[in-house]
């Protein structure tokens, strides 16, 4: 018994038949198919008559003829009846040969297959790539048209930091990173009879042709794209949209290669769901069956997603699953690439881009056009290869040219975000866990780095090439784990009168493409930088303790020194190799009226690096408050707050954002495999008080929904206890708040959170801020006449931890007409109110209007922070006295 070698054992499978072919072509085609690992069954038919039919694995199976040329060993082989002597089997294989073809650097694989030196070396240092794909120049745009579009896309993946990969056949050659020279000349062959449509069937065939002699040229599918991108180790793929099930498919069993391609194939592909003419139902069924992990970018969008139909964002039909941004997807590659290590899982994974809202096609206008273009194709009896172009080029002309538009506009979305994933990918790959480093390592850095107040308050150890601060002596009463950031403020300034092509008033907007005369601010931000300057000029005498990273760079350096001068206790921020990590900056270009029109965040910094070494110091002794903002990476959210629960550490959470504040319910096994950071019911919770505004509200109770926790049991004896009337309470949330924030949902919000987080202040802006509170059975409110209007519920059910929930609406302080900058205001109003409760001062009336009046003092200042927050620590000290403290 001996083992066939991989490129025979592949070849076992018979599937297709070509007789007209010369049978050293197919065996040499087959040959080849076993070099580039492609798994497809071969047959093989001889021309010659007298011959025996001969399976291309029982040559190889048997081949003693070392390197004769294929033909005679056919031959030779169909006549000899025993060989005389055995030999490994086959030739061994030549080393690749490095190749130049116009002009550029390529690495030859075998005779077939050819990778340009730029992808290989990519690869090879773990830089991004993304391949692109070639039907859509060749059986798609029309020339030069496909030219411009080609270099356009190549161009939007190196703006993105990745190398593109454009796959095709030229010349009978698999090329993988089309030069410029070979787009051109495969672009200028679209329309012709002899150019091919290469899916996985036909890579053979137009392989096995380019071996015999004839060269012919073709444009790789989703599928033959996806086989020749595996080759070469790339797991991205860039493209418009996916082939899928057709209509009708149970009667004409026309179904895309595309979808079986994904079940077998490990490359993840970023499309906008499959071509919207075909059964997008039964497509998404077709790949669940292949167990292909199927994805829609959220884009923006709350709770469930539809599935894109090409054209239009919304299909009808859900997306299985939904990822908000190219680090969650790129996270599910790299956990799929683990599992796929096995066998037994190599399937690929599809990511569903919808198109962008300004080029959309109305659902009705495509649905009809597609529905006419569908039936002239069944008319006419066009199917198979044909059927897909036919249907584009008609709604292209039924919709008067807007279908060729939108069709180019999602294919650049799309490749920017396969980009987008790759370079994200990279990075989860670059995670390797490095050696302490020496001791003469470690005071080499110390050097590099100067004398800081890092050195002067706690020792430095060097762990996976980060520096780590060991937990400072000092006592502090506040923790705030959150972001630090350069700021840029760019606002434009234009010359008076001049009006652009448009009739606009260039004194307002900045001019794209072009650069523009405006006034550049720096400042320190960053939401955990606000709250803790806030909390620390509110608080007086209060110790605040800023945790945060930055970069060993100019901006993290710059960082570093304006918190000295602010007064903040530095020793909390750890300093990262500028190698490997950014200092996050942020930059507003806002219009001459200083309304912003443009923003760029950097934070990546918070959302790749671990927690840990915050987590692992020691809190000192007296800590009262922590605030964890959401910047970190969703997994490290709630290990944060979980740590500082575990010390009986009160913690407040800011939301941030809309996009980010999700992340609080978000389970992360990178970081938490087990779950024992999850959030929990009260009286079991980890978190304490959270700031939302009525935007960031919905989005937590949307996350909370989506991922269970409103589906426990001990949530629903908490909602039981609450003592809320089965009937509702409509009523009691008009009179206590408004008709108009009980129509948006807002007190119903915040109850069916209240059990996870049992203090939610909401920030509703003009209309101030909505306290909703749980109260425990001994609360003094319970029992005090001047709190009744606000007791929204009293428990009913004899519960010994909850005793009702208070809710109430505390106005404005003050309509701000004057309104410098909105930058850091609810920053602010979390700082002060932290300070105030870290003295022990009661979440009540007093309190909160302190706060919103630190709010206004930095809506009228030009920095995030108003200097002026120093006047509240006078009057945050005359509640102290006063005796209004907290009754817990």
């Amino acid at each position: 018994m001996f083992s066939l070698p991989r490129s025979c054992r592949i070849l076992r499978g018979v599937n297709e038949t070509r007789p007209k072919l010369a049978t050293n072509s197919l065996v040499a085609s087959s040959r080849t198919l076993g070099n580039i690992g492609l798994n497809t069954g071969l047959a093989i038919t001889a021309v010659n008559t007298n011959l025996p039919r001969i399976h291309a694995y029982q040559i190889y199976r048997r081949l003693p003829y070392g390197n004769l040329p294929i033909r005679k060993v056919y031959e030779q082989r169909a006549t000899d009846k025993k060989p005389k002597t055995r030999v490994p089997v086959g030739p061994k294989p030549k080393q690749a040969a490095a190749l130049r073809i116009d002009g550029r650097p390529r690495v030859r694989d075998h005779q077939s297959l050819y990778i340009s030196e730029e992808v290989r070396r990519a690869l090879k240092n773990n830089q991004p790539v993304v391949a692109l794909e070639t039907t859509i120049y060749t059986h798609g745009f029309p020339y030069p048209d496909n030219v411009s579009l080609a270099f356009e896309l190549e161009k939007i993946v190196r703006q993105k930091g990745a190398v593109p990969a454009t796959i095709g056949i030229l010349h009978g050659e698999a090329r993988i990173g089309l030069s410029p020279q070979d787009i051109v000349e495969l672009a200028s062959a679209a329309g012709k009879p002899e150019t091919m449509k290469v899916s996985r069937r036909d890579i053979p065939y137009i392989l096995g042709l380019g071996v015999a002699g004839r060269k012919l040229n073709g444009g790789t599918t989703v599928s033959g794209t996806m086989v020749l991108a595996r080759r070469a180790g790339i797991k991205v793929f860039g493209t418009g949209g996916l082939g899928g099930v057709h209509r009708g498919a149970e009667d004409s069993m026309d179904i895309s290669a595309d979808l079986t391609e994904l079940g077998r194939t490990s490359v993840a592909v970023v499309s906008s769901g499959c071509k919207s003419f075909l059964d997008i139902q039964r497509t998404l069924e077709y790949l669940e069956t292949q167990g292909v992990p199927v994805c829609t970018f959220a884009d923006g969008r709350e709770g469930d997603v539809d599935f894109p139909a090409f054209y239009t964002r919304d299909s009808g039909v859900k997306s299985h699953g939904v990822v908000q941004n190219a680090r969650e997807a790129a996270a599910i590659i790299y956990a799929h690439e683990m599992f796929g290590r096995s066998r037994a899982f190599r399937s690929g994974v599809l990511f569903a881009n919808p198109i962008p809202t300004k080029f959309a096609i109305p659902k009705e206008e495509i649905d009809a056009a597609i529905n006419q273009a569908v039936k002239e194709a069944a008319d006419q009896g066009i199917h198979g290869h044909a059927n897909t172009p036919f249907i584009l080029s008609r709604i292209k002309d039924l919709t008067k040219g807007s279908s060729l538009s939108a069709n180019r506009a999602l294919i650049e979305s799309n490749v920017a975000m396969a980009a987008s994933v790759a370079a994200e990918l990279c990075s989860f790959r670059a995670r390797k866990p490095k050696p302490v480093q020496n001791r003469e390592l470690k005071t080499e850095n110390q050097n590099l780095l100067g004398s800081t107040a890092v050195a002067e308050t706690g020792a430095v150890k060097f762990i996976n090439n980060a520096i780590e601060i060991e937990a400072s002596k000092n006592n502090h009463d506040i923790h705030v784990i959150g972001s630090v950031a350069v700021d840029l403020s760019c606002d434009h300034i234009g010359q008076q009168g001049e009006l652009s092509p448009q009739g606009t008033n260039l004194a307002d907007s900045p001019q794209l493409n072009t650069s523009n005369i405006a006034t550049i601010v720096p400042s320190i931000g960053g939401v955990g930088h606000n709250v803790a300057l806030a909390a620390q000029r509110a608080g007086g005498a209060s110790s605040v303790q800023l945790c945060s990273f930055i970069a060993d760079d100019l901006a993290g350096k710059t960082v570093l020194a304006t918190l000295k001068d602010e007064g903040l206790d530095t020793s909390g921020i750890e300093t990262l190799p500028a190698s490997s990590n950014r200092t996050a900056q942020y930059v507003a270009i806002n219009d001459g009226r200083k309304d912003l029109v443009l923003a760029m965040a950097d934070m990546n910094i918070f959302a790749t690096k671990s927690t840990e070494s915050l987590t692992r110091r020691s809190t000192p002794t007296g800590l009262k408050w922590a605030v964890v903002d959401a910047n970190w990476q969703k997994g490290s959210i709630r290990k944060l707050i979980s740590h500082y629960s575990n010390m009986r550490v009160r913690v407040a959470f800011e939301p941030v954002s809309v996009a980010k504040c999700a992340g609080l319910f978000e389970h992360d096994p990178t970081v938490d495999p087990e779950g024992a950071c999850t959030l929990r019911p009260f009286p079991d919770t980890k978190l304490d008080l959270a700031t939302p505004n009525q935007y960031e509200l919905a989005a937590m109770h949307a996350a909370a929904k989506k991922h269970g926790y409103f589906e426990s049991d001990a949530w629903w004896r908490a909602i039981d206890a609450l003592g809320i009337p089965s009937s509702g309470a409509h009523d009691r949330f008009v009179s206590i708040t408004s008709h108009k924030i009980t129509d948006e949902g807002i007190p119903q919000q915040a109850i069916q959170l209240l059990p996870l987080i049992p203090t939610i202040l909401t920030k509703l802006g003009v209309e101030g801020v909505l306290v909703t509170k749980l109260l425990q059975p001994n609360d003094s409110r319970l029992d005090d006449d001047a709190y009744a209007p606000y007791i929204l519920s009293r428990c009913s059910n004899g519960s010994k931890d909850i005793g009702g929930v208070y809710m109430r609406l505390f106005p404005a302080v003050e309509t701000v007409e004057d309104v410098v900058s909105v930058n850091g205001v609810g920053d602010t109003f979390l700082g002060v109110l932290v300070a105030g409760l870290a003295k022990g001062l009661q979440l009540e009336e007093q309190l909160i209007n302190i706060a919103q009046k630190g709010a206004i003092l930095t809506l009228r200042s030009k920095e995030s922070v108003s200097p002026q927050l120093g006047e509240l620590s006078t009057e945050l000290d005359a509640l102290v006295k006063d005796g209004a403290r907290a009754s817990t």
